[in-house]
């Protein structure tokens, strides 16, 4: 059921007090309205665990993903860095929806404070933020501005991650910048084959070196 304006409004507003008025970072801040979105977080991953389309997991995500904005914003502007499994749920579940910009905004805020992504996707969050943004570029690349990848990068730089899927974010980067920038496109597949020599990029980049020798 969609969100009133006030409830949303009341959501918002005890998320933050909550979270900002909490004495231990190293426990969910907002520990009443925190229990009651994973309460729901639960209840919607209940529903998609039925649905065996990821098409249409993505469209259930889309649609449900409001129920937890006025709860992410209250979170965010308290900015106490509190480990919060529900705002790391809501990130991947943005990207999964196509809400990059959306997902964007709580990476930015998770790497500040050092969240760590719930047990359940086994990956650091740099690693997961890297690898997601960059195989939603390689496969559907007109959801991904290259500001988004550049973005990615710039967030995860200084995280560790296996090679490979810096390489494969490297490699989106260079592929979404072959026509506007050749140049910085064949540094970025340089990069890519650098770190992941089976990357996929050698005829991109010699046809890319081509390309500029003719101009």
């Amino acid at each position: 059921m969609p969100l009133t304006p006030a409830k949303r409004h009341y959501q918002k507003a005890t998320a933050q007090d909550e979270a900002a008025s909490a004495a231990d970072p190293a426990v969910p801040t907002n520990a009443n309205q925190y229990e009651l979105m994973l309460m729901q977080l639960a209840e919607h991953k209940r529903r998609l665990k039925q649905i065996q389309s990821v098409e249409q997991k993505a469209t259930v995500k889309q649609k449900i993903l409001s129920e937890y904005e006025a709860y992410i914003d209250g979170v965010m502007l308290a900015d106490t860095g509190s480990q919060d499994d529900v705002l790391m749920t809501v990130m991947v579940w943005r990207i999964d929806a196509g809400d990059l910009t959306g997902a964007l905004v709580i990476g930015d805020y998770a790497l500040n404070h050092g969240l760590k992504t719930p047990e359940q996707y086994k990956r650091t969050t740099a690693t997961l933020l890297a690898e997601e943004v960059a195989e939603v570029a390689l496969r559907t690349p007109e959801k991904v501005s290259a500001e988004m990848l550049l973005q990615t990068e710039v967030l995860t730089h200084d995280h560790d991650m296996v090679d490979q899927v810096r390489a494969k974010l490297h490699k989106a980067i260079g592929v979404k910048l072959t026509d506007s920038d050749k140049t910085t496109a064949i540094e970025h597949l340089e990069r890519a084959l650098e770190l992941n020599k089976n990357s996929g990029v050698k005829k991109m980049i010699e046809a890319l070196k081509r390309d500029l020798k003719n101009q």
